[in-house]
């Protein structure tokens, strides 16, 4: 493991995607706020309920004013006032769309997204609310809460087709492979941020990060000759300090090490 920013709390674990063995790991049963990370449950529970037949994948979710936030997507800046359950997941799989969250999840409801992410294994990483703008005493302290250990699993179950089930595994990893944001760990393969879908130089990622002030996180799966593994790498630090280009320049070379050991 690559020496981490100690002006930052770290949980961090690295597995063999087959066999989910831990090879690295620093503080990986460490909760930490993960920002949007948490809506890949959230895709996970979309993708269970289209294969179910609870949720017909053409149905159109229209945004209601009290879902609206800005930021993160591309949804709040289009005219268009309804969009398939399909195109919602699309968006927030490339560009972790926060209307389109807001939306999907008032369609499936919290609850349901809960319950899978449990039958998933998962105890301390969950989606615990919408996105907001503003949020007070009322609400969940935090849009999603996870540890490297769990997050890691996740991934590597992504990879065995044991994201609830293969078809529900294909979904999803068919919406994450469009995330635009190679910033954090994914930016140490030096791939296109925008198309890479497909293998290059002979490797393949899926990914979803997450991002607030004080927040950089990062999880996701990357195959290449010599195997495929399953990362969690978060990092939060406190606020009123500015540790974001240490924390990035660590998950980098987290991702070296990633690459350096896919590529054999």
């Amino acid at each position: 493991m690559p020496e981490l920013t100690p002006d930052a709390r770290w949980s961090v674990c690295l597995r063999d995607a087959a066999t989910s063995t831990v090879l690295a790991a620093r503080d990986p049963g460490r909760v930490l706020r993960t920002a949007s990370v948490g809506k890949v449950f959230l895709l996970a529970e979309v993708a269970r309920q289209v294969e179910t037949g609870e949720l017909d994948p053409a149905e159109r979710l229209a945004r209601e004013p009290e879902e609206w936030v800005a930021d993160s997507g591309l949804w709040y800046l289009l005219d268009e006032p309804a969009l398939g359950v399909l195109d919602l997941c699309r968006l927030v799989g490339a560009f972790s769309d926060n209307l389109a969250t807001n939306v999907l999840l008032r369609r499936v409801g919290v609850p349901a997204v809960t319950a899978t992410t449990r039958a998933l294994g998962c105890r301390d990483s969950a989606l615990l609310d919408r996105v907001r703008d503003d949020r007070g005493p009322q609400h969940p302290p935090t849009l999603s809460r996870g540890s490297a250990a769990e997050l890691s699993e996740v991934m590597a179950r992504l990879h065995r087709d044991e994201l609830v089930s293969a078809p529900v595994s294909a979904r999803v990893r068919r919406w994450l492979a469009a995330n635009a944001d190679l910033s954090m760990t994914a930016s140490a393969f030096g791939l296109d941020p925008l198309a890479h879908a497909d293998p290059d130089r002979g490797t393949t990622l899926v990914n979803k990060t997450g991002t607030i002030s004080t927040v950089r996180a990062d999880v996701g799966l990357v195959q290449g000759p010599a195997g495929a593994l399953g990362y969690a790498v978060l990092a939060e630090w406190a606020e009123g300090t500015d540790a974001r280009d240490d924390v990035l320049a660590g998950m980098r070379a987290v991702g070296e090490v990633l690459r350096a050991a896919v590529a054999g």
